[in-house]
């Protein structure tokens, strides 16, 4: 059976999470100290962005007509931001400045060191009461892309501006994740000590 209407209703005895509720800390590179002003109203200028997915990449093995798949490595997808931008431009400024501190828009091809230019973004999600119920640490991240901005006459809108990071992995701040992940780093040294 699968379960009675007051079982779902009871299922219930918290609020939903809202998307609505977020915002996103972007520490500034050290090269980029000069920016420090603009960024941070960063924060309160992000329209739009989504919480990090994860995926396990596997191999199969066939054995006697069964076909098993095994875990080998995990990747983790680009992740973009959307920001309101200002009328001076500060966001656009900002973005453009950082990419090209990556890689100087001279024409050289030399590229900073990833220690020059990435840092860990965090995405907070918030409950009803404003209390963090969930957060995530993007490591190493640092954008790739930002969007063209049109210029139309006929336009009133406003200028939005999307910025795609790429990160090396991303971490579960919660305190269950923190417990696991202690839990998992103890047991592999009780283990390492065994042997």
């Amino acid at each position: 059976m699968a379960g009675s209407i007051a079982d779902f209703k009871a299922s219930f005895n918290t609020d939903l999470a809202r998307p609505n509720r977020f915002d996103v800390l972007i520490p500034v590179p050290l090269g980029l100290i000069q920016y420090v002003r603009s960024t941070r109203q960063l924060t309160m200028r992000c329209e739009a962005t989504e919480l990090p997915g994860r995926t396990i990449a596997t191999g199969s093995t066939k054995i006697y007509n069964i076909e098993e798949k095994y875990p080998y490595q995990t990747t983790y997808g680009d992740i973009s931001l959307t920001f309101i931008v200002s009328d001076d431009m500060n966001e656009k400024k900002f973005f453009d400045a950082w990419l090209d501190w990556i890689n100087p828009s001279n024409g050289s091809m030399n590229m900073k060191y990833k220690t020059e230019y990435a840092v860990p973004i965090t995405i907070y999600q918030y409950d009803l009461q404003n209390k963090i119920s969930y957060s995530v640490q993007l490591l190493d991240a640092f954008p790739v892309s930002t969007n063209g901005m049109s210029l139309d006459w006929s336009s009133d809108g406003t200028h939005k501006l999307t910025v795609t990071f790429a990160y090396t992995r991303w971490r579960n701040n919660s305190l269950e994740a923190q417990a696991l992940e202690f839990f998992d780093t103890t047991l592999a040294t009780v283990q390492a000590a065994i042997q």
